[in-house]
């Protein structure tokens, strides 16, 4: 895995300069995840971007993603990140070490991917091969990174590739940034996980709901059963009933489905 930073002004040029243009355009608009990466495909190719937000002490956040050419996984393999990956992350501690405000670029291969588990659920499942990404710490000292991804029918990322995006990436930051501040200045009622699947499963008790709305906050069995004042044993009866009633088989796909609202 690479690091380096991103320039203090950026003038992109030539199709960067037309891509990053064209995302700018969508800023604000229903739809922003698929027009912006069509928009940076006619400057710089990539199969699924998504923009996520990492703390150290709570569960990520999923802002946006979409795919272009491939089957749109990018929701499944966060679903998968947030159901216990993310603790084991080290691609973007280095970050962690900048002041507020600052960003940089990151490129990482699937072979460099934190672990074996990691590789497997997030990459090789996905048939992804390299991240691109830049990542800014911001003031709660959680990090924004906006991530290009290639995939396996796709070459890796260019020298030419790579200095366009560093060029272009403090931008789009910028751009991307602009757009999940004025979405959310318009935001409807905060999401209510909880609502949402007694709405998808009205059959769900009181109990199911509980340990459902823990698992979704990113607690281990052990803190749900702590927290509940029950066992593991019937954290896990209670989870497996609602799952079934639901028609799940994975924690991933309880993220998937109700960690955040539907995308606009």
């Amino acid at each position: 895995m690479n690091i380096w930073p991103t320039p203090t002004t950026s003038a992109p040029a030539g199709a960067p300069q037309a891509a990053l243009a064209g995302v700018i355009e969508g800023i604000g608009e229903d739809g922003f995840a698929e027009h912006g990466l069509r928009e940076l495909n006619r400057g710089l190719p990539a199969a699924s971007w998504s923009v996520y937000q990492v703390w150290h002490d709570r569960p990520p956040v999923l802002h946006l993603s979409s795919s272009l050419g491939v089957a749109d996984t990018t929701r499944d393999c966060f679903g998968a990140y947030r159901d216990g990956l993310y603790l084991r992350d080290r691609s973007f501690d280095a970050l962690r070490q900048v002041a507020p405000g600052h960003a940089a670029v990151l490129r990482m291969g699937a072979e460099d991917a934190p672990n074996e588990e990691h590789r497997e659920r997030i990459y090789r499942r996905h048939r992804m091969i390299e991240r691109l990404s830049v990542a800014r710490r911001e003031a709660d000292g959680s990090l924004l990174a906006v991530n290009l991804y290639r995939h396996a029918h796709q070459p890796r990322f260019s020298g030419d590739e790579l200095d366009a995006f560093t060029t272009m990436a403090t931008s789009l930051l910028a751009a991307v940034r602009r757009h999940l501040a004025l979405v959310e200045s318009v935001r409807q009622p905060p999401w209510n996980p909880r609502e949402a699947m007694a709405r998808a499963c009205p059959a769900l008790t009181q109990r199911e709901l509980d340990v459902c709305e823990r698992l979704l906050r990113g607690w281990s069995y052990d803190g749900v059963a702590a927290d509940m004042g029950l066992s593991v044993a019937t954290v896990k009866t209670y989870r497996a009933r609602a799952f079934e009633r639901l028609g799940l088989h994975f924690r991933s796909e309880l993220f998937a489905r109700f960690g955040a609202p539907p995308r606009r």
